[in-house]
This record gives C-alpha cells, sequence and structure tokens, in this order.
C-alpha cells in the first residue's frame, strides 16, 4: 500500500521544574494501536527519532493499571514486542516526505523534552501541513508543534484546532505541580485553538489535514480517522 512515518521522541526523560530527570520515553498505547490498525490496513511503517536513537518506552504505560489489566498489558508488550521497525529508526535530517502517505506522532512525556525544541521535526511538521497529507499528533506529542516556527516568528498551527493532553489530566496524573511547563497553556500561548473533551475519555479533533488526539484511549480512534484518508 503506501508508508506511514511514525515521527517518536528520542528522550528517556522528562526534565521536571526542579531539575529532577523524571524517566519517560513514548507511551505504549500510543504507538501499539495505531501500528496494529496501519499494518492490518496494509501499509509499511518506518521510524524516525532524533539522531535516529532507539526510541524509549515509559514503562509506566506497560503497567496492568495503564491497560485495564494485565491480560491488556501483555497484549500491548507483545504488540511492542512485533515492532521490530522500533529497534531500527532512521534519523530526522534523512526523512523525505515524499516517501510517505502520512505522517503520525506517538506522545508520551518524552516529547516534551526534545521534540518540542527540536528544529528538524519543526521543519517537517510545516512541510506535512503544507504537503495537504494527513498529519496527526496524540496525546503529549502535540509539544513538537511548538518548535514549528515559521520565518516570521509565529507558529505554524496558530489558528488551528487541535487536541492534546489536558492541564486537567496532567494534574491527575499527578505531575502537573512538578513540571516546568503544561502543553495546553502552551500551545494556547502560541495561538494554537486547544480543543478539550473529558479528562481519559476518547477524543479526536480534525482540523484540515491536521488530526489530533487528546490521550491515550485516543490514539485508536485517532488511527481510524488517518486510514480514512488514505482509502
Amino acid at each position: 500500500m503506501s508508508k506511514i512515518l511514525f515521527v517518536m521522541t528520542g528522550a528517556d526523560h522528562w526534565t521536571l521544574a526542579d531539575g529532577t530527570k523524571h524517566p519517560t520515553g513514548f507511551w505504549a498505547e500510543e504507538a501499539a494501536a495505531p501500528y496494529e490498525a496501519f499494518k492490518a490496513a496494509g501499509h509499511e511503517i518506518v521510524v524516525a527519532t532524533p539522531g535516529g536513537v532507539v526510541p524509549t518506552v515509559d514503562q509506566g504505560s506497560l503497567a496492568p493499571e495503564a491497560n485495564g489489566g494485565q491480560e491488556g498489558a501483555d497484549r500491548i508488550a507483545a504488540v511492542l514486542a512485533s515492532l521490530t521497525e522500533l529497534q531500527h529508526p532512521i534519523t530526522l535530517e534523512d526523512v523525505n516526505l515524499d516517501d510517505y502517505a502520512a505522517v503520525f506522532y506517538p506522545g508520551g512525556h518524552g516529547p516534551m523534552e526534545d521534540l518540542a525544541v527540536d528544529a528538524t521535526s519543526g521543519r517537517l511538521l510545516i512541510d506535512a501541513l503544507d504537503s495537504g497529507k494527513p498529519l496527526a499528533v496524540v496525546c503529549h506529542a502535540p509539544a513538537a508543534l511548538l518548535a514549528a516556527t515559521k520565518a516570521d516568528g509565529t507558529n505554524a498551527f496558530a489558528g488551528y484546532q487541535v487536541a492534546a493532553f489536558t492541564n486537567a489530566e496532567e494534574t491527575q496524573a499527578g505531575l502537573a505541580d512538578k513540571a516546568a511547563w503544561l502543553l495546553e497553556t502552551r500551545l494556547a500561548e502560541a495561538g494554537v485553538d486547544v480543543r478539550t473533551g473529558e479528562p481519559w475519555a476518547p477524543h479526536v479533533v480534525v482540523d484540515r489535514n491536521l488530526l489530533t488526539g487528546q490521550n491515550p484511549a485516543s490514539a485508536a480512534p485517532l488511527a481510524t480517522e488517518l486510514l480514512k484518508r488514505l482509502a
């Protein structure tokens, strides 16, 4: 069929306000659920990270309580084990957007650390937006939008309606008061129109070719929306 680019964090920690390094990476469900959907539809996946670093999974995202029980945790772990593309990422600098039918950014707190300030990712996001190809970004991965700065200093996504991990969810997760900055707040400051849904419930927002999901539960519905555009 066609190739879908997964742009993933290379970070294994998130620096908190006091300088503490909180262990993290990508959130398992946000890579595994879309991967399953895209592969089932016959698409090829290519993973790209800053520097070609093999992405680290947030261990918390593999826990039974994050996956509806042990059975769900085992299933997510099995999907990740089959995701061999994770072990052979290309570098962001080597990405040729013309090779891909769509771009997908899984979340986790990792993107708050690296993709939020990665100029190469920022340029790729602007190019993907301008190309008209489906661009899907979920949970904390909209942090990457903050690096999509145009020549005039404005954000390329200003004025776009976007779903992203909310301040309410970060508070309920227990990290809001420790964070150096909050995603929903920073996106709003950049001019992005953040549309919030109920905490932890699936919530997908589509604005032109930009498709966004609020949280881990939104990853599978977001993948479904992307596939509709590749049909």
